[in-house]
């Protein structure tokens, strides 16, 4: 669980994964919060990694495949520290990886009422049919958090995650794929942000989605690699 300033809601987030999720560790990566995060997790009974500075996703998301590899975790899951994904939804996406290396919890798959509009939606319709090619697999929502992963897949993440913040969901996905990891979506409701700030606002997400294209541009340029098998 990757957070940066998320006080407000670690806590409830981790207590309701605990309470509706499968059994399981939980892990916070704190990313150079400046509020006390950290504390909260720990307080919810999670383990808790704190980075001398803040990273952006793609550091702190490698740093927790790391962990679990180094501990011999066989299977994980990324949930937002701000309680958009259900925990409910969580043995549904885990259920993902019987048939493939990384399951993603998707908002547009038939389930839910999560919508989006303008600009941001096409971009995002256009990211998702690019990816579906690359996937071999109809995938509708390329840029959710929401995702796990099985062994293969996370030795993956360890070689290859982009530790820079540019579009780091649809970078690593991509190098994923093209690394021989197999993806497969499953529909999951998507709940309002349970409390903090946005990280971003809708030009903020506009940008983002045109740094998502450029990530994509180059994961596709990328020299095709094979994971570790240590």
């Amino acid at each position: 669980m990757p957070a940066w300033n998320e006080s407000e809601s670690i806590g409830n987030t981790i207590r309701e994964v605990y309470e509706f999720g499968p059994v399981c560790d939980v892990l916070v990566v704190d990313d150079g919060s400046r509020d006390n995060t950290a504390q909260v997790a720990r307080e919810a009974g999670a383990t808790v990694l704190e980075l001398p500075f803040n990273m952006g996703v793609g550091g702190a998301m490698r740093t927790g495949f790391k962990y679990a590899k180094n501990y011999g975790y066989s299977q994980v899951i990324q949930v937002d520290a701000d309680g958009q994904h259900d925990p409910r939804d969580i043995k549904a996406v885990l259920d993902g990886l019987q048939h493939a290396d990384i399951a993603i919890g998707a908002r547009f798959a038939n389930k839910g009422n999560y919508t989006v509009r303008g600009p941001r939606k096409w971009a995002m319709k256009v990211l998702a049919w690019t990816i579906s090619r690359v996937a071999g697999t109809n995938l509708t929502d390329v840029t959710s958090g929401f995702r796990a992963a099985n062994m293969k897949a996370i030795r993956q993440y360890v070689d290859h995650y982009p530790a820079e913040y540019l579009g780091d969901t649809i970078d690593s996905l991509v190098v994923a794929i093209r690394s021989g990891c197999t993806v497969r979506q499953v529909g999951v409701s998507m709940r309002e942000r349970q409390g903090g700030t946005p990280s971003h606002d809708p030009i903020k997400a506009a940008i983002y989605l045109g740094r998502s294209g450029m990530a994509l541009l180059f994961a596709l340029t990328r020299k095709k690699t094979e994971p570790s098998t240590n």
